[in-house]
């Protein structure tokens, strides 16, 4: 391999791994195990660079080769991060086998039909059908409360609406790290939902931490522009991440996977 394909190829796969790391953490349960995994699918394409170009898309041909490996390997599970994960695993075996796979891909990396069928070894009508599987799974399964941690009213109130409309309960949409704190503090959230940057120019990740060092294990989805500054790599990383701007179909997607899988009694259903 010449010099420049060698940094053409590093180029290409620094600018997609965040993305990767992001999935199979999610997909596995555990940000360890799914670091395993990216560092295998690196040492296949360095093995092997004609990988990436198989189905002329990086990114797709990637994630593809993520889903050989693991699949291969047999699709496992590792060892919970935590208490959320430990019941997310319980919840898993319960899923339609797949669904979670082509939810995750088409809503949350944002793959269309043919990309998650290309990924997965499946047809587009098979991806399709996953899909509306594991929505309808996960959104009929609980309903909990909803904090919204956001400075820009106009997405705040949008994200109340599409979180309400899926019959959940927002109990307040704070616009500062001290007006979060405080809200979670009146009312205990089930579910957070956060941008980074606030209007105080205070910190929406600081805001959720001293949240969740009051009242434990509280599943989080960050919303934000500029998704590189969390995955970074730092333990631990968020397992819902959704970018800026979004879709209404990703939101409901994070939401009812972050209710679904980490569901307990305390949930108001």
């Amino acid at each position: 391999m010449f010099a420049q394909d060698t940094v053409d190829l590093s180029a290409t796969v620094a600018r997609h791994l965040p993305y990767l790391r992001r999935y199979a953490r999610a997909l596995t349960g555990n940000q360890t195990s799914g670091d395993r995994y990216a560092v295998a699918v690196l040492e296949s394409v360095i093995a092997e660079p004609d990988l990436l170009m198989q189905d002329n898309d990086a990114k797709v041909s990637l994630f593809a080769v993520f889903h050989s490996i693991w699949a291969t390997s047999g699709a496992p599970v590792a060892e919970a991060d935590g208490g959320l994960a430990s019941v997310a695993q319980a919840h898993m075996a319960g899923l339609t086998p797949n669904s979670r796979e082509a939810l995750l891909l088409s809503t949350i990396e944002g793959f269309d039909l043919k990309q998650v069928g290309v990924i997965m070894g499946i047809d587009s009508a098979e991806a399709r059908h996953l899909v509306d599987v594991a929505v309808r799974e996960m959104e009929a399964s609980v309903r909990g409360a909803v904090l919204v941690i956001e400075d820009e009213a106009i997405i705040a109130m949008d994200i109340t609406a599409i979180v309400e409309g899926m019959g959940h309960q927002v109990t307040g949409n704070a616009r500062t790290h001290t007006e979060a704190v405080a809200m979670a503090a009146a009312d205990r959230p089930d579910l957070i939902l956060a941008d980074i940057q606030l209007a105080d120019n205070s910190s929406g990740v600081e805001a959720v931490n001293e949240i969740l060092a009051q009242f434990g294990d509280i599943p989080v989805i960050f919303i934000t522009a500029f998704p590189e500054r969390l995955l970074t790599g730092d333990r631990p990383e968020p397992a819902f991440l959704i970018n800026k701007p979004y879709t209404e179909e990703q939101v409901r997607s994070a939401v009812s996977q972050a209710m679904f899988f980490s569901s307990t009694d305390s949930l108001r259903g």
